[in-house]
């Protein structure tokens, strides 16, 4: 066994492009850290629909040039096997973005390579920008596929490659799968072609195209009055966010100066995540010290948009699914047509909403991947803080438009001495109240996480909170409506519980959701209390059914 995994190691070392990860496995190897290559060499870092992700590092468990090159390199392969259309020249375009992560540039670079190398042709954007832009650019240059190269809101020691196939939506099954085989073909990088030269390195044309774009996105002649505060958290969406603002006429938001340049290193937060426990807390300070009307956070690649609002003597974060519900209040009241949209996992106001507006609504799996493919979709969002605003400009999350179309409902609202929350309030009492939380446990070792969902499996609670479960489905089976999913949905008497495994990181979550009738305005104090205990008892009781 010892001596196999130093063969196999030493034998990745003979064709690693990267000095650093040479570096990095010629002293592991050296050092004789048994451990430490197991870690790396026990198997591939798997490509699925959320394409690759991992840490940094050598080897094939971890992200770094060689791993790049091979994905690079399937997927150029699956491209051609499957009949990609072509341009003037003959060769289908692959569009290439980038984050300003560690190695993001490299892998960049290494794909735009590999896609010349196979005859295809390929065209990197200009410098690190939101993801947004590179979905965008997609469609409209035409691509048969476009790349992002980013660990979104992840660790500072991740990085990833998310794909998009040429209608401008990211992959799903079973393109992730032939894919994943076209990868696990390529016996070396050896056998890879990668040119020096031979790709376009794009101008600002199609950033100029994308921010043109937003102008479809806001109402003819409607209030821009609403001042924010705008954090980047240390990622790509500052310069892009401004251009926008300004473009559409806003105050110019005020930036958290410590975090609004580019870092790929997020000295400042312990996760680059708007969600996560203190990473507001100096946009919260730049708020307290100039009043705005709201507080405006993208996460790094700039594909989620947070909200926080002045509630009381203090700013609080607004929930995904409360500024789903906002948005698509919003939209409704503008006279938007089409098939309103959300995860599974999101609340079930969304569909109240719509319904009461006479408009379709559909629930998909989690993930944008699944959303952006709704027929006729106009407005789609899921919790994390995702929201698609304007599908026929970009078929995913865009926290850009999201954060436009936000401030505008919050100017409109301002014009009449109202706030998001008043509208929230209304909101509630219309439809009850629909409180939202989420249960998430992060793991080392995630047997945890297969050993909790067992569990569940094997013996399914009958009741939390007190609640009956009406319903319990194992969304592993498929639904009606639904692919199948490694996740589990149950159903109660003003309730609703989701629990799966996280995709991209290693956490089970676990979404609650009750839903509190509210007669009028005057009841809505109790209301909240009442949801918070029930919200509070499914938890606890969750757990325990969970053993976690």
């Amino acid at each position: 066994m010892h001596d196999d995994l130093i063969a196999r190691a030493k034998a990745w070392l003979a064709e690693d492009p990267d000095a650093e990860t040479r570096e990095e496995l010629a002293r592991l190897i050296d050092a004789g850290d048994t451990d430490e290559l197991a870690a790396r060499f026990s198997g591939t870092l798997q490509f699925g629909t959320a394409g690759l992700r991992g840490e940094l590092g050598a080897g094939p468990m971890r992200m770094n040039r060689g791993v790049v090159i091979r994905a690079a390199a399937g997927l150029a392969a699956y491209l051609k096997k499957n009949g990609t259309p072509h341009g003037d020249d003959g060769a289908g375009l692959v569009v290439i973005g980038y984050d300003a992560r560690h190695k993001s540039a490299d892998f960049a670079r290494d794909t735009a390579a590999v896609m010349t190398g196979a005859g295809l042709r390929a065209a990197v954007l200009p410098r690190p920008l939101p993801t947004p832009v590179l979905a965008f650019a997609v469609r409209h240059l035409g691509a048969v596929a476009g790349v992002e190269v980013t660990a979104s809101h992840n660790p500072p020691r991740d990085n990833g490659y998310k794909v998009y196939l040429g209608d401008g939506s990211q992959i799903v099954p079973p393109a992730d799968a032939e894919i994943a085989a076209e990868i696990d073909a390529i016996a070396s990088l050896h056998d890879v072609p990668r040119p020096e030269s031979g790709w376009q390195t794009l101008d600002d044309a199609v950033l100029d195209a994308y921010l043109a774009r937003t102008d479809a996105v806001l109402g003819t002649g409607s209030p821009r009055t609403a001042r924010t505060v705008y954090t980047a958290m240390h990622g790509v969406g500052r310069d892009v966010l401004l251009a926008a603002f300004a473009r559409a006429g806003f105050p110019e938001p005020v930036l958290v100066a410590e975090q609004a340049d580019p870092d790929p290193d997020f000295p400042t937060v312990a996760f680059p995540n708007p969600e996560e426990p203190g990473a507001m807390d100096l946009a919260f300070a730049r708020a307290r010290a100039t009043d705005p009307d709201l507080v405006i956070a993208n996460d790094p690649d700039a594909d989620r948009c947070a909200v926080a609002v002045k509630d009381g003597g203090d700013w609080r974060m607004l929930r995904g699914d409360e500024v789903g519900a906002l948005l698509a209040a919003h939209l409704v009241r503008r006279g938007a047509r089409g098939t309103f949209a959300e995860s599974i996992v999101s609340s079930s106001l969304l569909g109240r909403i719509a319904g009461k507006a006479g408009l379709p609504y559909e629930e998909t799996l989690t993930g944008f991947k699944w959303i952006a493919r709704v027929d006729g979709l106009r407005y789609g969002y899921e919790e994390a803080l995702g929201y698609c605003v304007d599908p026929e400009g970009v078929r995913d999350k865009d926290g850009i438009t999201a954060a436009l179309l936000i401030t505008e409902l919050a100017s409109a609202l301002k014009e009449e001495g109202r706030t998001l929350l008043d509208l929230l309030d209304d909101l509630a009492v219309e439809h009850g109240l629909h409180a939202t939380d989420q249960l998430s446990v992060r793991v080392q070792d995630l047997s945890l996480i297969a050993d909790a969902m067992r569990r569940l499996r094997e013996r399914p609670p009958a009741e939390l909170a007190g609640l009956p479960v009406t319903r319990a489905e194992d969304l592993s089976r498929g639904t009606d409506r639904l692919p199948p999913t490694d996740g589990l949905r149950y159903t109660l008497t003003g309730a609703r519980v989701i629990v799966r495994p996280s995709g991209t990181e290693p956490k089970l979550k676990c979404y609650l959701e009750v839903v509190v009738p509210v007669a009028d305005h005057a009841g809505l104090p109790a209301a909240r209390a009442r949801a918070a205990e029930l919200l509070d008892a499914v938890r606890r009781d969750l757990s325990a059914a969970a053993g976690i």
